[in-house]
């Protein structure tokens, strides 16, 4: 869910910081660190975690103004976004542009300088965000699960960034940010599906307003979250508590998802989006906190 911005008209510099979508952004760098120190040998690879931090931080903004440069129009036509810093006429396209692109060269000198290949992971981020994703939001509904791909890479990039390999432990961390995003993304697509199609985003919920295919698709990526959020037990990331924990936490995210795919109501949607900012963070702490524990 982008964030607006929110700072006064004049402020240019509040403008600049805008098009990177802070609030969306944090939690894809909380993602990053966390998964960064799971995969840490040992103390002499920590001194990565910086370099890391800030290459991930610098590429993930300047995909977020990129993209805002190709959808301004749309922006422009959507309640929720209206107030951007393009659709208002705050910032000129040029500038953001060229904004955007210096933040992602940076970052991709970055994270090159830490890992090669967790710059790699960075570059197919932002290409498969920009010009594979924001093109399809206005074609397909499978938009929603393509876009899952760049979400979940800083994941793996952050594994990668700490261990110098993608390991079937980094897919693991992959795969658990990528099928949590499709329940988090329909609920935002339900709450804001007049928005969405006032813009011409063919979201499922735009595409089918009964909202069947919605439900299936909730339910569908919420039964295969749960057991890969328990692989790390099997992987040794993790111990027993973590086991219980997470199973735990799977069925608390499970009752939203049911009642919304049972009766899909902006108030149950809104209640599947809450749960789902809930259960990921909650889920990192168990996962770092096995992890201390066990150390």
């Amino acid at each position: 869910m982008g964030a607006v911005a929110v700072a006064v008209p004049g402020s240019r510099m509040a403008d600049f910081i805008a098009l990177t979508k802070p609030r969306l952004n944090s939690l894809v760098l909380v993602t990053t660190t966390v998964c960064f120190y799971l995969a840490a040998p040992d103390a002499g690879a920590l001194w990565l975690i910086g370099p890391t931090i800030v290459g991930t931080a610098l590429v993930a903004g300047g995909a977020s103004a990129l993209n805002q440069v190709y959808e301004r129009k749309a922006d422009g036509l959507m309640l929720r976004t209206r107030h951007r810093p393009l659709p208002s006429g705050r910032l000129l396209p040029a500038e953001a542009r060229g904004f955007g692109i210096a933040l992602s060269l940076i970052g991709l000198a970055v994270l090159t300088y830490t890992r090669p290949l967790a710059a790699g992971l960075a570059l197919a981020t932002i290409a498969t965000y920009i010009l594979i994703y924001t093109p399809l939001k206005c074609r397909t509904p499978l938009a929603t699960v393509v876009g899952a791909v760049p979400g979940a890479l800083p994941a793996a990039l952050g594994w990668v960034a700490a261990n110098g390999s993608m390991t079937l432990e980094a897919w693991v961390l992959f795969g658990i940010v990528f099928l949590w995003q499709i329940p988090h993304f329909l609920a935002i697509a339900w709450i804001y599906r007049e928005d969405f199609a006032r813009a011409g985003f063919q979201v499922l919920p735009v595409v089918e307003p009964s909202g069947r295919r919605t439900a299936r698709y909730v339910l569908l990526f919420l039964a295969g979250l749960l057991p890969v959020s328990l692989a790390p037990v099997w992987l040794g990331m993790a111990g027993t508590p973590y086991l219980f924990g997470a199973a735990l936490l799977g069925f608390g995210f499970a009752v939203p998802s049911i009642r919304f795919a049972l009766h899909r109501s902006t108030q149950n949607a809104r209640n599947l989006f809450i749960g789902s900012l809930v259960y990921l963070p909650l889920l990192w702490v168990l996962l770092v906190s096995t992890r201390l524990l066990s150390g």
